[in-house]
């Protein structure tokens, strides 16, 4: 087995060397690309020293079996017929494809077998704000249909890759030193801030992630489910938060919600209000799962249940769920 990284300098291409390197992966190889400017830098991995090679327009996949794409929805746009058109595989992270027909759009504890339909041999990674969401939305949907969602997003400057966590620790350090902090990546100064924006607003007044939210579940989940989406981006590095609220087609109990979180894999359940203990993005960056905590009913609806949920945006955002796909193909016998 045969598996590449396309761009592997980023903050997701660090996290799949990262992930790789510490799971069972069954892999013999491991190959990096980036861009020109990324193109000779060394990375250790499992005792060895890899390249990086740059991306071009030539037969570098003709023996790749998997390659897990990060570089941005234009270069997955560029490149996907020279990385697929020798029989690879791609899990692409980026937006290019995911609303495409003919393209699954996979999280494996919620439609791992999508996979097993994907012509073009492209499989696309969700947005990191609804992986977390139907992971959660599994769960309660197994138990009732889930009619209506409301959430609010609390999102780290992890979602704007390593150059956004650049931009928020310097800001930090500026206003220590009474400088002017610089902005560039985000639309505003971050620290010390909240921005109620995430990505460029659409006719509908809502932005695109929001509208990510409402398209990217009913594709994954294969449901008619009604999404309503507020994305804030807030001064933490990394892990993303989430208030969701859901109304169900029969009142689901608490009891019945957290049974469900529990049964489900993926899942940590962190809800001890007594003692103050619920998921918080400042202990749960670097882990795997959905924490969800602060399960209730809805007070203004009685068919309402309203909960808490944190995840790392760069792990199960991103990177561990293209590996968790990888696994899953493998598995299932979907790599040939």
């Amino acid at each position: 087995m045969k598996i590449a990284i396309v761009g592997a300098s980023g903050a997701v291409g660090q996290e799949f060397l990262n992930i790789l390197g510490k799971r069972d992966f069954p892999m013999d190889e491991l190959v990096l690309f980036g861009s020109s400017r990324s193109a000779g830098k060394k990375f250790p991995f499992r005792g060895k020293e890899l390249e990086v090679k740059e991306l071009r327009h030539n037969d570098d996949f003709k023996d790749i079996d998997i390659a897990l794409t990060s570089a941005g929805a234009s270069t997955s746009k560029e490149y996907a017929e020279t990385i697929t058109k020798y029989g690879a595989i791609m899990i692409d992270n980026s937006s290019a494809f995911r609303m495409d027909d003919d393209v699954p759009l996979v999280v494996p504890e919620v439609n791992a077998s999508d996979c097993a339909n994907c012509p073009r041999r492209i499989i696309a990674n969700p947005n990191c704000t609804t992986i977390q969401m139907v992971v959660a939305l599994k769960a309660i949907e197994d138990v009732s249909h889930i009619r209506r969602v409301h959430v609010a997003t609390y999102q780290a400057a992890s979602g704007a890759g390593a150059t956004g966590m650049a931009e928020l620790e310097e800001q930090f350090r500026q206003i220590v030193k009474g400088e002017k902090p610089t902005v560039q990546k985000f639309v505003h100064q971050l620290a010390m801030n909240i921005i109620p924006q995430v990505d460029v607003f659409t006719d509908n007044g809502y932005t695109k992630e929001e509208m990510k939210m409402f398209n990217e579940t009913r594709k994954i989940m294969h449901s008619d489910v009604e999404v309503s989406a507020m994305c804030v981006r807030i001064p933490i590095l990394r892990a993303h938060s989430e208030a969701i609220w859901v109304e169900t087609e029969r009142t689901v109990t608490v009891e019945e919600a957290r049974d469900a979180f529990a049964r489900t894999n993926g899942i940590k359940i962190l809800d001890d209000p007594e003692h103050h203990e619920y998921p918080m993005p400042l202990y749960l960056s670097g882990k795997d799962e959905v924490y969800v905590g602060r399960i209730r009913a809805d007070l203004a609806n009685p068919n309402g249940l309203t909960f808490w949920v944190v995840a790392d945006q760069i792990r199960k955002g991103a990177a561990m769920n293209a590996v968790q796909i990888a696994e899953y193909m493998i598995r299932e016998g979907l790599v040939q």
